[in-house]
């Protein structure tokens, strides 16, 4: 029998052929190839999935059961500053940790502030108000927490300052306009006195 380098030989999972040196090589069947690495793949995540709480020691149940409190009390937490933060809140991030049972548990995180304030006094006391209010949502904050309510407290008070400050000016530019009036009108009667006519109602 004669073999040419365009024969292939079929033998169930793998192949049989020769390359273009005319030397018979093994191959595995593509289609076998496949399987297999899913069924390497499914086997691995049966082990995963094997190790259930039923399976873990007491120790890792009890680290388990911590990492599940932690993660419900970090997402809570999070929540609580965006829902309080309306437009001034990002989006949440957090860390992660893996428990003994392979599943990823929130450690820690954070939700941006965007610190901004307004085009007027009023607008810029409004949103340190916000953000404070933001900062402080969660029933135990953080250091950051106190940190970020105590900046915006800082931008607020900033802001009353120049509040009052407009204030004073606007009523000093009135008072002033007041008595300049009445000073012209005390003239103008002076005057009229003085030339023999009283315009003066």
């Amino acid at each position: 029998m004669q073999i040419t380098s365009n024969s292939l030989y079929n033998f169930g999972s793998y192949e049989i052929k020769i390359n273009d040196k005319e030397v018979l090589v093994y191959e595995e069947d593509k289609e076998t190839k496949k399987s297999l690495a899913l069924a390497a793949k499914k086997e691995q995540q049966a082990k995963q999935k094997s190790k259930a709480s039923d399976e873990l020691t007491p120790d890792e149940l009890r680290l388990v059961q911590d990492l599940q409190a932690r993660d419900s009390e970090v997402k809570a937490h999070e929540a609580a500053h965006q829902a309080a933060g309306g437009g001034m809140t990002g989006a949440a991030s957090y860390t992660y940790q893996q428990g003994p049972d392979g599943k990823m548990y929130a450690i820690g995180g954070e939700v941006s502030i965007t610190m901004k304030s307004g085009s007027t006094p009023e607008e810029t006391i409004a949103n340190a108000r916000q953000i404070a209010a933001a900062a402080m949502a969660a029933g135990s904050p953080s250091p950051q927490d106190f940190a970020v309510a105590s900046s915006a407290r800082v931008m607020e008070m900033r802001a009353l300052q120049q509040l009052a400050k407009q204030t004073q000016e606007e009523m000093s530019g009135k008072n002033t306009y007041t008595n300049e009036a009445k000073k012209s009108n005390t003239q103008d009667r002076d005057f009229n006195k003085l030339s023999g006519f009283d315009f003066s109602a």
